[in-house]
């Protein structure tokens, strides 16, 4: 079988599995798998490599993230007027199973989910030129600039006896040009040693202050998984992201990550290194020399 007929059988079946879930009640596993595929055919789309899919398909799986998104919006909102329903989804299971012949229009009226648009190797180092450039001129005052869209960050999952659930809230991270970072924020994920998403990835809103060398944030995060059923190796990342005005997008100036053996109640500050984001920890650089780490305070809660 080859790779790109592997993909689509391991789509097929993340969406298979979504829909069961969905289908017994068990919701919180359902908006799981839906926003874990959701993020695997975006980054299908996005993608500026060469790919086994054409523009059109490309489309298509933009819009079926789209449905995705839809349907997992509709299980967390309890109020929704025009929901997404589950009949409409199943609905899709032939353009995943067929993407490669599909020749259809997509069934239902959506757009694909406007994506970043990732960096090119070699364009992130060009930017740190005009970085400093920009904070030599004055450019890029955030006033300029419109504010973003609310985060993703999404409840605390319902308690489980003998499970535990973590809290982390984001107090602060220490940069050096803090005050020039636009509409900064953070992407928090769980990964496993491959790199692979675990739970659904959530951005925080905007960063509420700026202050000398501190960007303050103040925003708790809920994992949503019981700390009991993440894998040996697991990680939880924290990417620090802002926008770039010249080039009109959001870029990763830095991470962190903190390791299952980290999780314990109380504050613990970690350090931050050099983009691009390396989520299978293989080669590592920090940052900065300088005394300047990311600030977070744990919570576990068990009933």
């Amino acid at each position: 079988m080859s790779d790109v007929n592997k993909t689509i059988q391991k789509w097929h079946a993340s969406f298979t599995k979504g829909t069961d879930f969905d289908s017994w009640g068990q919701l919180v596993e359902a908006i799981d798998e839906y926003q874990i595929l959701a993020r695997q055919l975006q980054k299908e789309v996005q993608s500026t490599n060469p790919s086994d899919f054409t523009e059109d398909q490309k489309k298509t799986l933009g819009k079926f993230a789209t449905c995705l998104e839809m349907r997992s919006s509709a299980l967390q909102c309890t109020q929704s007027q025009e929901e997404f329903k589950l009949e409409d989804l199943k609905k899709l299971e032939i353009i995943i199973k067929s993407i490669l012949t599909y020749n259809k229009d997509f069934p239902f009226d959506v757009q694909p989910v406007p994506l970043r648009r990732i960096l090119a190797p070699g364009e992130e180092e060009n930017l740190e030129v005009e970085e400093e450039e920009d904070a030599a001129t004055g450019a890029g005052s955030p006033e300029s600039f419109p504010n973003r869209v609310p985060g993703t960050l999404l409840p605390r999952l319902p308690s489980e006896p003998r499970m535990s659930l973590l809290t982390i809230k984001i107090d602060k991270i220490g940069l050096k040009d803090a005050g020039q970072c636009i509409d900064p924020y953070m992407t928090v994920s769980v990964k496993d040693l491959s790199g692979i998403d675990l739970n659904p990835v959530q951005d925080t809103p905007v960063a509420t202050r700026k202050e000398d060398t501190y960007v303050h944030f103040s925003i708790d995060i809920e994992i949503q998984r019981h700390i009991e059923r993440l894998p040996k190796g697991a990680a939880i990342f924290f990417e620090f992201k802002h926008y770039k005005p010249k080039k009109g997008f959001t870029s990763t100036k830095c991470f962190a990550f903190m390791e299952m053996d980290e999780i314990k109640p109380g504050p613990i500050v970690i350090e931050l290194y050099k983009k691009p984001t390396d989520f299978k920890r293989k080669k590592l650089q920090l940052l900065t020399k300088k005394p300047l780490y990311l600030h977070l305070h744990q919570t576990l809660h068990k009933d």
